[in-house]
């Protein structure tokens, strides 16, 4: 069994926020592979699915960001699921906008979800999906940045983005990060000009 956990702030008043883009990518991977409905347990919202033959439940917790962790700690120790089958999705300031990367282990970047996670696990040997949201350009105004919508500009690359990300979501599950990556570029690349 897979565990993938998009990290966000709960309730609608978060729902659009650069923060967020980690639940953003887990509703659509969700959509996309038809997982069962949404229910409230484990310290979150959770929903099961099958991507590909790899069993999958979905984690949105609901403990807000700097406590990630403590959902993400207690799915994995009542689903048996080990760090290495745990891939969380999460917005990345050191990316630029409509990038992504996969990371395995390391440092936490500063992110205060992965920080928590890192603390609940024990461990930092889980994989991630970092997704570029860009930088304010100033570090007084991440907070500001981050806790706001996306804009009008940015809409047409989050959607093209989240739906290549949920159609190749097997390939990141396969650990075939590399195959994820180049074809997620393919999906969101702009059309060839005549």
């Amino acid at each position: 069994m897979k565990l993938l956990v998009g990290l966000g702030n709960p309730g609608p008043e978060y729902a659009n926020n650069r923060h967020n883009v980690g639940f953003l990518a887990l509703d659509a991977i969700a959509r996309r592979w038809q997982f069962g409905p949404w229910k409230k347990r484990l310290g979150g919202l959770t929903a099961e699915g099958d991507i590909l033959g790899h069993r999958t439940v979905a984690l949105k917790p609901l403990t807000y960001m700097n406590e990630s962790g403590r959902a993400v700690g207690e799915a994995s120790r009542f689903l048996k699921i080990v760090p290495g089958s745990i891939v969380v999705l999460h917005d990345e300031l050191d990316l630029p906008p409509a990038k992504i990367r996969t990371k395995s282990g390391g440092g936490n970047g500063g992110h205060n979800g992965l920080r928590s996670i890192d603390a609940h696990l024990g461990t930092k040997d889980y994989r991630r999906l970092r997704i570029g949201i860009g930088h304010p350009g100033d570090k007084a105004l991440v907070s500001d940045y981050v806790l706001h919508d996306f804009g009008k500009g940015d809409r047409v690359w989050v959607e093209p983005l989240l739906d290549a990300i949920a159609e190749c979501a097997s390939l990141l599950l396969d650990g075939n990060e590399a195959g994820f990556m180049n074809k997620v570029a393919r999906l969101t690349a702009p059309p060839a000009q005549a």
